[in-house]
């Protein structure tokens, strides 16, 4: 070979190899915020979302704090780094964290019995009720359906936690005890109630003295109403109904504190995000001395999987998952290859998400003021994208587009029920003849009362759950109820006896599409005999 043929060969090599590098160059962290700041400002338009905060923690350094948007649609109120919103079921992991802590110090085992603390926790079946541990507190495999009871807490009740555990014992199992996952939120009420229990404080004082403080997350509070009236850095929720935004409030778990009531800013969320990266050492800069929270121990029990889940075909393709799981008061997973350590949380108008990549010592934080879970779960893996140097893709165009078939395909159904429905039916009974008390044995009463000819239903623990009931067909009626933002009218159907008296009533949500904490189908309603 002709020398300086070599010569030319080895130089185009080389510079070949040195554009390549360049080309495949890892970007900067501003370089990347740019781009997520982007995806943030697309999902917020393609999504109708008026917030949005977010923080991303990288090697103990927060490299990103940033607000989007207006705290309440219609004003100039910006979001910041400090606004605050409900972070919901992100709640759980705090809880979780206390209860390790509590194990630390030897005042109870994970093994503990729940009925040792709580004698009164009574359960369906009498051996699940001795078995319940703290640990099957956290796990959501308690046998109970999704969401089961959840109509007790939400939307704002007049009931108290006592009243919850007194009741659980007639929400009967759907499945057997630690043997499949079924979100729960009360079971997480009960792990409340167990730390007032152990530490003689109520546990909105104890998570401050726990967490919050320790952590400097001095603008964090237990709950809303904490919040001090002079703070107007507050997030709104809001509920999109036909195009339009609506403000809502007031539905933040307020007395069930320990299943999701906090309110935080992302710029306090990321002491959190420190705090569950470093296993449970608090970073403080100004101490020399390791200041722990709870053990390394602990922490990787928190992250232990628990209750098994299934992996969906969406997941698989999109994100490379082969396992899911739930620990303690975290979902559990791989993305792309590494361990994602993740929840969400929701309540009326607001969603969150909290994600942990532990082996990159890698965490982020999403808060919004609308209770559009597309947002979130656009957002969050643009973030990791860009932050773990994954092949790029447009996620919020995959989630609009998404959200917007979900959105066709149940209005399609829902049209389709509504043609095939018999038209020409009517009701067995005057309308005054299904009018009266109704009880649930593990909700309370329920009343239906007639005036003017019309029916209306009213949950007697629960204000805002207040409608009229329209016939659909036969001994089957469809109550709407006056808060359109709830959105979860419900089939009333009543069940006659061979001579034609009401026995019974169950209730199913219209929509596919309604939360699972409306459990209406649990219900059973049975007529108050009158003296």
């Amino acid at each position: 070979m002709n020398k300086y043929f070599k010569s030319n060969l080895i130089l185009i090599a080389s510079l070949c190899l040195f554009v390549s590098h360049a080309s495949f160059a890892k970007e900067t962290n501003e370089q990347r915020n740019a781009k997520i700041s982007q995806a943030v400002e697309a999902a917020m338009q393609k999504l109708q979302v008026p917030g949005i905060a977010v923080a991303v923690v990288k090697d103990n350094k927060v490299v990103m704090a940033k607000g989007f948007g207006v705290t309440k649609y219609g004003t100039q109120q910006k979001v910041n780094a400090d606004t605050l919103f409900g972070i919901a079921s992100n709640t759980k992991a705090m809880t979780s964290a206390i209860l390790a802590s509590l194990v630390d110090e030897g005042k109870l085992s994970w093994k503990t019995k729940v009925i040792d603390i709580i004698p009164e926790f009574q359960l369906y079946d009498a051996w699940v009720t001795r078995e319940f541990t703290i640990l099957d507190l956290l796990s959501h495999d308690s046998g109970l359906g999704l969401g089961a009871g959840d109509l007790m807490i939400w939307p704002q009740t007049t009931l108290t936690t006592m009243d919850i555990i007194k009741r659980m014992k007639y929400l009967r199992p759907v499945s057997s005890f630690r043997s499949e996952f079924a979100y729960d939120n009360l079971m997480y009420i009960i792990a409340g109630k167990i730390i007032e229990k152990l530490t003689h404080k109520p546990w909105t004082q104890v998570i401050q003295e726990r967490i919050f403080t320790p952590l400097h997350m001095n603008n964090t509070r237990a709950k809303f109403s904490l919040i001090e009236q002079s703070n107007h850095n507050v997030a709104r929720a809001h509920v999109p109904l036909e195009g339009k935004l609506n403000v809502v409030g007031g539905n933040f778990l307020e007395k069930f504190s320990s299943a999701g009531s906090v309110a935080s800013s992302v710029n306090d969320m990321s002491q959190w995000l420190k705090l569950q990266l470093n296993h449970g050492v608090i970073s403080n800069a100004n101490k020399q001395e390791e200041q722990r929270l709870f053990s390394e121990k602990q922490s990787r029990k928190m992250w232990q999987p628990k209750t098994l889940l299934g992996v969906s075909a969406s997941a698989t393709k999109n994100d490379k998952t082969h396992f899911n799981a739930y620990g303690l008061g975290w979902f559990l997973s791989d993305f792309h290859g590494y361990k994602m350590v993740h929840h969400s949380g929701g309540i009326l108008g607001m969603v969150s998400k909290v994600v942990l990549i532990p082996e990159e010592n890698l965490g982020l934080v999403i808060l919004t003021n609308q209770q559009s879970g597309y947002a979130f779960n656009a957002i969050y893996r643009e973030i990791l994208m860009n932050y773990l140097d994954l092949p790029k893709r447009d996620w919020v165009s995959y989630y609009a587009d998404l959200h917007s078939k979900r959105l066709a395909k149940e209005k399609a159904r829902l049209a389709k029920n509504k043609a095939n429905k018999a038209k020409k039916s009517t009701p067995s009974l005057p309308l005054s003849s299904y009018a009266g008390t109704y009880k649930d044995a593990w909700y309370g009463d329920i009343n239906i009362t007639e005036k003017n000819g019309k029916l209306v239903m009213q949950f007697s623990n629960t204000k805002a759950l207040i409608g009229e009931l329209e016939h659909y067909q036969y001994n089957t009626f469809i109550v709407h109820w006056y808060d359109r933002t709830l959105e979860a009218d419900a089939y009333v159907n009543f069940n006659l006896t061979v001579d034609g008296k009401i026995a019974s009533a169950t209730m199913n949500a219209v929509s596919n599409l309604t939360d699972f904490s409306f459990d209406f189908q649990d219900l059973l309603l049975k007529p108050v005999k009158t003296k």
